[in-house]
C-alpha cells in the first residue's frame, strides 16, 4: 500500500500500545521505521532478513512499520508496508529501461535514471533520499529508525534530519561482492564494467564510518566490515539470525528422494560458487548415478554456470526453480538427501540455517561465516574448502553413500540452529541495540524526532 494508505492501519498499531515508558529502558513497547531499498524474498537474503524480523519484534509486543522500495518485501500479518517506489528500472521483463516522461515526478527520479545511463547503481543513495524525506514529514512517529543496508547519503545528520536515531545492518561490505566480481571478469571492458556499477560503494563506505551504531550478522562479518569499510571495531554489534524453526523443520511425511541434492543460489554471481558446485556434480554421478541438483534460483541461459552444465553433459541433472511458496521450499529442502552451500563467501547463510533446521543434513564450504552457522566438519555438517570442486564432490559422494551419516548430521545441525539461531532471539538482541541507540541519542519518550 501507499503511504497514505498505511496511515489508518499504523495509528491503530500505536493506539494499541501500552502508555508511558522509556524507550532507552525496557519497560515499554518501541516505534519502529525499517527501511528496505530492496526486497525481494525469492532472491538474496534482505528480504527474508526484514520479513522474519519484523514479524519477531511484532510478537514481541513493538510497532513495526516497513518502509520499502521494489520488489517490495512479504510481510506478515500485523507488520504494515509503506511502499516508497523508486522508478524500478531493472525490473523484469526489461531491466535497464527508460522511464516514459509521465513517470518522473521528482529531481531524484532524474537523479536515478542518470546514474543508470552512467552504468552505475543507483538505488541505494535515491532510496535513501526518499527516505529521508518521508521520515522528516513524519517527525516523532517513531522511536528509532532501523536502516537494512542502504547506507546511503540520505540516512546522515543523526535524528535532527530523519526523526529518530539511526541504527544499521551491514550483513557484510558490498565491496566483498564487488571484489569476487573483478577477480572473475574476464578482460578490462568486464572489469570497467563491474567498477562503474560498484561505485555506490565509496558512498557505503564514507556512510558507514559516520555511523555510531551497526548491526552484523556474524564475526566474520563484522571483521569484514573493519577491513573493508573502516568502521571501528567498538561500533559494530554481532546479533546472529536465523530460520524459521517452525516453518523449516523436519517431517517424515515428506518421502526423501534418492540422490536429490538441493542449493539456493543466484547462478551467474561468483560470490555464490555455484559454478564449482556444477563441476563437483559431474564426478559424484559416476559413483551415484541417481545424483542430481535441484537449484532455487533463476537459471541463467548462458554464462559460466551454463557452460559447466552443458560441458559435464548435465542438462537432464540440474533443475532450476524459482517463485515457489515457502512451504514448497521447505517441502523441496526435506526431500533432500543432502543440502550444499557452495559459496566462495558468505556474510551469515541463511540457506546454511534454514537446511539445518529440517534436519537434511549439509555440506558446506568454510567461506566467510558459513563455519559460524554450519558449525564443526564432522558433527554438524561436511565442511570443505571455498572453490574447491574436488571437495564438495568428495564431501556429497559420501553422504549420498552413508545413511546413518546423514542421519547424524542431520540431527545435530537441527539442534545447533534451535540453540543458536532462532529469529525470536535475533529480535530481542536487536531489540537491546534499539534501547541503546536511543539512550545515546537523549531522545524524550514519544518525542525521539526532537532529538538532535
Amino acid at each position: 500500500m501507499t503511504a497514505e494508505a498505511t496511515e489508518a492501519s499504523v495509528t491503530r498499531a500505536r493506539s494499541s500500545l501500552p502508555a508511558g515508558g522509556d524507550p532507552a529502558r525496557g519497560d515499554s513497547p518501541l516505534r519502529i521505521a525499517m527501511l528496505t531499498y530492496k526486497g525481494n524474498p525469492f532472491c538474496g537474503g534482505q528480504g527474508v532478513y526484514v520479513r522474519h524480523l519484523s514479524r519477531e519484534l511484532a510478537r514481541l509486543g513493538h510497532s513495526v512499520e516497513v518502509i520499502g522500495a521494489q520488489p517490495y518485501p512479504v510481510l506478515d500479518e500485523g507488520v504494515p508496508l509503506t511502499e516508497l517506489p523508486s522508478l524500478d528500472l531493472y525490473r523484469q521483463p526489461d531491466p535497464f529501461r527508460t522511464p516514459g516522461r509521465d513517470e518522473y515526478r521528482d529531481w531524484i527520479d532524474l537523479l536515478e535514471v542518470g546514474t543508470m545511463w552512467a552504468g552505475r547503481f543507483p538505488e541505494p543513495l535515491t532510496f535513501s533520499l526518499r527516505a529521508r524525506r518521508h521520515l522528516a514529514a513524519r517527525r516523532g512517529d517513531f522511536d528509532v529508525v532501523h536502516d537494512n543496508q542502504t547506507l546511503g547519503y540520505g540516512l546522515l545528520g543523526g535524528p535532527g534530519a530523519i526523526g529518530a536515531p539511526l541504527v544499521t545492518t551491514v550483513h557484510h561490505p558490498i565491496t566483498v561482492d564487488r571484489q569476487l566480481e573483478l577477480d572473475a571478469a574476464k578482460d578490462w571492458k568486464r572489469r570497467a564494467s563491474v567498477r562503474r556499477w560498484y561505485a555506490f560503494t565509496r558512498m557505503q563506505k564514507r556512510v558507514a564510518r559516520r555511523l555510531p551504531s551497526v548491526l552484523t550478522v556474524s564475526g566474520s562479518s563484522r571483521q569484514e566490515i573493519v577491513d573493508h569499510l573502516g568502521v571501528r571495531r567498538d561500533r559494530i554489534h554481532v546479533v546472529h539470525i536465523g530460520a524459521d524453526t517452525d516453518l523449516f523443520s523436519p517431517d517424515p511425511a515428506v518421502a526423501e528422494v534418492p540422490g536429490r541434492i538441493v542449493t539456493t543460489s543466484s547462478a551467474d554471481v561468483p560470490l555464490k560458487g555455484l559454478v564449482h558446485l556444477i563441476d563437483a556434480l559431474a564426478p559424484v554421478r559416476a559413483r551415484h548415478p541417481d545424483a542430481h541438483l535441484v537449484v532455487v534460483g533463476k537459471r541463467a541461459e548462458d554464462g559460466p554456470v551454463a557452460t559447466a552444465i552443458r560441458r559435464h553433459g548435465l542438462e537432464n541433472a540440474v533443475e532450476f526453480v524459482k517463485g515457489i511458496t515457502d512451504e514448497e521450499l521447505v517441502d523441496l529442502v526435506r526431500s533432500a538427501q543432502v543440502a550444499c552451500v557452495p559459496s566462495l563467501y558468505e556474510g551469515f547463510s541463511l540457506p546454511a540455517a534454514e537446511a539445518m533446521a529440517t534436519g537434511t543434513p549439509l555440506v558446506a564450504t568454510t567461506g566467510g561465516a558459513i563455519p559460524e552457522v554450519a558449525g564443526p566438519d564432522g558433527e554438524t555438517c561436511l565442511a570443505v574448502p571455498p572453490g574447491d570442486a574436488d571437495a564438495l564432490a568428495a564431501g556429497l559422494s559420501r553422504l549420498l553413500g552413508d545413511a546413518d551419516l546423514r542421519r547424524r548430521l542431520g540431527a545435530a545441525g537441527r539442534e545447533r540452529v534451535l540453540a543458536r539461531f532462532t529469529w525470536r532471539q535475533a529480535a530481542i538482541g536487536t531489540a537491546e541495540h534499539y534501547r541503546a541507540a536511543i539512550a545515546r541519542a537523549g531522545a524524550t519518550p514519544g518525542r525521539s524526532g526532537t532529538a538532535g
